[in-house]
């Protein structure tokens, strides 16, 4: 009926438009006039803007606040155009001002300084809890947080507040108890809470392990709370199976006896939240071990978990042989898992999309024995030198004991994959000590995802093949010495860190490699239409060299981006805190 009504109020139009137009009342038309005169010209527009068509990275900055662990976590207070940055090494914060940065490019960027720091006291106790060293700060407004653990593993650890940090002088203000291990420290952007991801590690021997959570601090007229809100995982204890199907993994010694006490791991315990991206209103929680995301809803102050499955390496090329040479291959059976360290986020359409760093964690838990009868007596695996391993989650392919006719199987027969290790973890779905196929730690890549935990771009095998076309063999290097290939069998290039910045009308990620210590730039303003942009490294890849030579930056653990309004240099700055070397550099961005 609907159709017909439709149909006949187009035939009547129809009708009407054919008696208008057959019936004119107007005569012919006359004849063109001459054409009149060319009016005056009017004033020249402002010049357009050139289309931006990458960006290009250069040094203009660098300082050396110590070494291994020195410059771990960086922050930017916008305000007094200083750099801060944990020094793990001697258990303080390194202040650094580039007030005074011209932003010329350093002549000899890789063993070359040109700032200087000083450096915050921390505290060794809080409310009578002893603290060990920090793990992360953030910086908001007049506000410094600092992330604290207890010294003892059991224990809850703290954020302590600074302020004064507008005035350059940044001053004790309070401790505020979170949960066991916190292990990043974020600001949500309106600066009202202040979220702590609490990692919650097992002692050495396993005996302990501390449930995992998300700590939330309100902050009122830049004052932080007495108290903070603590978030646990309890609630999803009794659903490991649904989380595995998910794609999590919860790899423990549960079952076994270990200094004689018995380990039973449940889920909220064997969950490590890692790393922290906010909105005003949802946290996004990295857990890395367990190769997930939680999702805090900070209104309702509740959690949901998105489990990130895997990615198929028969579909990318990855060398997985540590044979000095470049030996890409593409493997049936082989898998990668996520397991992602930083997570960063960007909007595109209104909605929100997650950006993770994918660099991979093995479980490993050893504690100190006398000799090899006393390790296996307390309940070790292994003994070496003093070294008893409690538990370790990571085989290599050639020790996993393959189901008949498996993938994993012919994985096996081809041989080349067979020193790779991989995780306990996933690939035996029925129990059965059988495993079907092989899953890496990390998927040597990074990739954005939408809300719903859905792929929208991953990088592939992008960091590998660049490395290699750029360093060839002296690729997949390690963080602390030169041996070329020396890390195809374990996680390769490690993406470690990562964050966007706005340049334009572009929208960039920055991506820092763990091992190779290289940066990768990718244009992600359409997070569907994704392109690689720019790769750079300052270091010295001579082989032999090792972190005691000066070789340059290693090991980007952080990165902080500084937009061109905030920058002393009118141009964007992206900071880099690298742990190994303990440095922390400064790369000028630009658009060409």
């Amino acid at each position: 009926m609907l159709m017909q009504n439709k149909f006949k109020l187009g035939l009547l139009a129809l009708v009407v438009s054919a008696a208008l137009t057959g019936c004119s009342l107007d005569g012919d038309d006359g004849a063109d006039g001459a054409q009149g005169p060319q009016g005056e010209q009017g004033e020249t527009g402002s010049d357009g803007q050139d289309a931006t068509t990458g960006v290009a990275l250069e040094v203009v900055g660098r300082a050396v606040v110590g070494g291994a662990g020195a410059a771990e976590i960086v922050q930017y207070h916008a305000g007094t155009q200083t750099v801060y940055a944990t020094n793990g090494e001697s258990d303080t914060i390194s202040v650094i001002s580039i007030a005074e940065l011209t932003g010329d490019a350093l002549e000899a960027p890789v063993t070359s300084t040109n700032l200087t720091n000083t450096s915050i006291e921390l505290p060794v106790e809080a409310d009578g809890t002893a603290l060990a060293g920090l793990t992360s700060i953030a910086v908001s407004g007049d506000l410094l947080a600092v992330a604290v653990p207890a010294d003892e593993k059991a224990e809850n650890g703290f954020v302590l507040f600074y302020n004064g940090l507008d005035a350059g002088e940044p001053v004790f203000l309070s401790a505020v108890e979170v949960g066991n291990l916190p292990d990043n420290v974020v600001f949500t952007p309106d600066g009202t809470k202040v979220l702590t991801a609490n990692e919650g590690e097992p002692s050495d021997d396993y005996t302990i392990d501390p449930e995992g959570s998300v700590s939330v601090i309100t902050v009122t007229d830049g004052v932080p709370a007495d108290t903070a809100t603590t978030l646990t995982f309890e609630s999803f204890n009794g659903q490991q199976a649904e989380l595995e199907a998910m794609g999590m993994q919860f790899p423990n010694p549960s079952g076994r006896t270990i200094n004689g006490v018995a380990i039973n791991t449940t889920v909220a315990m064997d969950l490590e939240p890692e790393y922290i991206t906010a909105t005003d209103s949802v946290a996004y929680v990295t857990l890395q071990e367990n190769n997930g995301v939680a999702v805090v809803d900070l209104e309702a102050m509740t959690i949901s978990i998105i489990g990130l499955g895997v990615k198929d390496w028969s579909q990318y090329q990855i060398d997985v042989q540590e044979n000095g040479e470049v030996s890409f291959g593409q493997y049936e059976g082989l898998y990668g898992v996520y397991m992602p360290d930083t997570i960063t986020g960007t909007t595109w359409k209104g909605a929100t999309f997650l950006l993770t760093a994918n660099e991979g964690d093995a479980r490993e838990y050893i504690f100190s024995a006398e000799d090899e009868a006393s390790c296996l007596a307390a309940g070790g695996l292994e003994f070496d030198d003093g070294d008893c391993l409690a538990y370790t989650d990571e085989v290599k392919v050639e020790d996993l004991t393959a189901a008949t006719n498996s993938e994993l199987a012919m994985l096996q027969a081809n041989g080349e994959a067979d020193d790779l290790r991989v995780t306990l973890g996933m690939g035996d779905a029925d129990g059965d000590g059988e495993y079907d196929a092989a899953y890496t730690y990390g998927a040597r890549s990074f990739t954005i995802w939408d809300q719903n935990g859905q792929v929208v771009f991953d990088s592939g095998d992008d960091f590998e093949r660049i490395t290699a076309s750029v360093h060839g063999a002296a690729f997949n290097n390690g963080d602390d010495e030169n041996e070329g290939d020396s890390r195809s069998e374990n996680k390769g290039p490690e993406p470690e860190a990562i964050t966007t910045g706005t340049l334009g009308d572009r929208t960039y990620a920055f991506i820092g490699t763990e091992r190779m210590g290289g940066i990768f730039v990718y244009d992600i303003t359409n997070p569907y239409d994704v392109s690689f942009s720019e790769y750079v490294i300052n270091r010295d890849l001579t082989e032999g060299l090792t972190a005691d030579d000066s070789i340059g930056d290693l090991a980007p653990e952080s990165l902080v981006f500084i937009s061109p309004e905030d920058s002393p240099t009118g141009e964007a700055l992206l900071v880099v805190g690298n742990e190994v070397s303990g440095s922390v550099s400064l790369w000028q961005v630009t658009a060409k």
